[in-house]
């Protein structure tokens, strides 16, 4: 790269602007903020939804190997309840070697529109094989299809034979709905921790913390 290219790059970065327009207010009072994070993590995502957020459920998940090297990658929410944040991959992919030697994992959302993220983290174990397959089999034909082909993280040869392994496994979906994938694992994610940012024009940032104890929740205010 020239510095002139350099230069240029960083002028983009420059005249990039957030939050330019009217952001919601957010309760400053952790007291008057719901007892557990669950309800107001289903609360904003929702509200997203309702701003027109493009794939309000989509997050990034970290996740780090056996010698605590990080890797951070965006997938979807499946689910939210009371045991924790759902989602779902091959178990012998990359996240899925991480988290059999490192069972834990922290999880990102950004609204932008909204200026609002959310950050999750804490323990991630497997639901069983039935809880699994019945994840995988409520989604679309089209993630039938892909978790078929499996193979994820692997090496690819080149793009021709995806696109064989690909048509293969479409066909087979379209057969058999009902396809299993032995590999297609479910997480949950137990929170310990889950902070709500809501961003502030004049950069007079909320951070609403929660922090799981034996007795519940401890909410509480952060720094921006």
């Amino acid at each position: 790269m020239t510095e002139a290219e350099d230069e240029a790059f960083r002028d983009v970065l420059r005249g990039l602007r957030v939050w330019e327009g009217e952001l919601p207010a957010f309760e400053t009072d952790p007291a008057k903020a719901p007892q557990e994070p669950l309800t107001l993590f289903r609360q904003w995502l929702r509200e997203a939804a309702e701003a027109g957020v493009p794939e309000p459920h989509t997050m990034t998940l970290a996740t780090a190997d056996a010698a605590g090297d990080p890797s951070v990658r965006t997938l979807m929410l499946h689910d939210a309840d009371e045991r924790g944040w759902h989602f779902a991959s091959h178990r012998g992919s990359r996240k899925g070697r991480d988290l059999a030697v490192r069972p834990r994992a922290a999880l990102g959302f950004y609204w932008p529109a909204l200026g609002r993220q959310i950050r999750v983290r804490g323990e991630v174990t497997e639901a069983g094989p039935e809880e699994s397959a019945a994840d995988l089999h409520r989604r679309s034909p089209g993630a039938l299809a892909a978790a078929l082909v499996g193979r994820q993280s692997e090496p690819l040869d080149s793009y021709g034979e995806l696109e064989r392994a690909s048509q293969e496994a479409w066909e087979r979906a379209r057969r058999e709905p009902d396809a299993p994938v032995p590999s297609w694992t479910l997480y949950v994610l137990r929170a310990e921790e889950v902070e709500f940012f809501q961003g502030d024009a004049r950069r007079r940032h909320v951070r609403l913390d929660y922090r799981r104890t034996e007795d519940g929740w401890e909410r509480g205010l952060l720094w921006p």
